[in-house]
């Protein structure tokens, strides 16, 4: 395991700057507020560094990219985000991997490249990268199973994700998320189901670290006024302020875990003054009323038990709580979610309660799952109250 200074100390090359974010190094502070423009000979210079330090992250021309990928064939196609394409590729000696292609005016490509530092079970491995003219590509390990929300979201792929499964998962990512907070400083700032990749085992891969930062000190907050990331899991004060921390992964690991307990979406109702999110207010409820079966996926059936349902929802309440003072650190979260003899210290805080909105505007949300024989509707309000209704269709339907 590499030592925080280790990274730091590595990492800490000049880049062209502006206000816009800061990255600290333990060398100084290093602001980042204009885009970080490279030049090639800079860029092969900092892969080409990065490369020698890091054991098994090599150089791939250009020539075995295209190859590989079918000349960037749109049926290779994996992935679209707002900083390249990914595409599935087959090398030479048979190994399949993810190449991502980065967009011309992207500017996250030396953040990424910090990647090949990184090596923990529960993140995605980077392997090696290719600067060819214009061209800017970081190769991947390929995950066969995708990402975590193809099951969550998928009415036929979700019964695949057994409780013991999904247990797996949330654990694995507060493992991933204190190796990146304890060990080097960095904050993801998008962690949702759609960067969390699903290996051959099931287990999870935090991927995507094209938003990550690096922070001054594990403590610290920073601010940005460019605020990234994907709405139902941006922190509260991420959102409405730019400002980052720790607690910003905090809060998005809570509602990954709501979401993983019950296959359904984490909507703002911005109208109405909400912070945190439909889900979080219904699983709140649920919890205070000792009614979290409620909450379960249909998907699951009765698979699951239900102390460890309270649990994992109980810790997804501390951190998904408006206030990032009130959220735990991730090492607190793996010490309460691997203990089952340690008791949760404090009850989460209600979310503030909603506006009144806009005259005649529907303040409800409603979440249905249909199987082959049934239909689950949830119907949540502003008002203190949950309601779950399940149709029973005729076995023929």
């Amino acid at each position: 395991m590499y030592s925080l200074g280790h990274f730091n100390d590595f990492f800490a090359i000049p880049l062209i700057t502006t206000d816009d974010d800061k990255l600290s190094m333990s060398s100084g502070k290093v602001n980042m507020q204009q885009q970080r423009i490279f030049d090639i000979e800079e860029l092969l210079e900092l892969c080409t560094r990065t490369e020698e330090a890091c054991t098994g992250f090599v150089k791939f021309n250009f020539f075995q990219i295209v190859d590989a990928t079918d000349n960037f064939s749109e049926n290779k196609i994996i992935g679209l985000g707002g900083f390249g394409t990914v595409y599935k590729g087959q090398l030479s000696d048979g190994l399949m991997v993810a190449i991502k292609r980065l967009d011309e005016h992207a500017e996250n490509f030396d953040i990424e490249l910090q990647l090949a530092k990184l090596q923990h079970t529960n993140l995605i491995r980077l392997l090696g990268w290719c600067v060819h003219h214009k061209e800017r590509i970081l190769v991947y390990d390929f995950m066969q199973n995708g990402s975590l929300d193809r099951y969550i979201s998928d009415r036929t792929k979700g019964p695949l994700l057994c409780w013991s499964k999904r247990l797996k998962i949330i654990k694995g990512l507060a493992e991933g998320l204190i190796y990146l907070h304890k060990q080097f400083w960095i904050v993801h700032r998008d962690l949702k189901p759609h960067n969390i990749l699903l290996d051959y085992n099931m287990l999870p891969k935090i991927a995507d670290f094209g938003s990550a930062r690096v922070l001054s000190s594990e403590v610290a907050e920073e601010c940005t006024s460019r605020v990234v990331g994907t709405s139902g899991y941006k922190a509260p004060e991420y959102g409405s302020q730019g400002v980052y921390s720790m607690k910003t992964d905090v809060f998005s690991f809570g509602i990954c875990v709501l979401v993983i307990i019950s296959g359904r979406k984490n909507t703002i109702l911005d109208r109405q003054g909400d912070t945190v999110g439909d889900l979080v207010r219904a699983a709140w409820h649920m919890w205070k009323d000792q009614k979290l079966h409620e909450l379960v996926d249909p998907a699951l059936g009765n698979g699951y038990e239900i102390a460890e349902i309270m649990r994992c929802t109980q810790v997804a309440l501390l951190c998904a709580q408006e206030d990032p003072a009130d959220r735990p650190t991730m090492a607190d979260v793996a010490a309460m979610l691997n203990s089952e003899s340690m008791s949760l210290p404090v009850e989460p805080k209600q979310p503030t309660a909603l506006s009144k909105g806009c005259a005649g505007e529907d303040t409800a949300s409603t979440y249905m799952v249909q199987t082959s024989r049934t239909i689950d509707i949830t119907i949540t309000s502003s008002a203190p109250m949950s309601t779950r209704v399940r149709i029973i269709l005729d076995p023929e339907v």
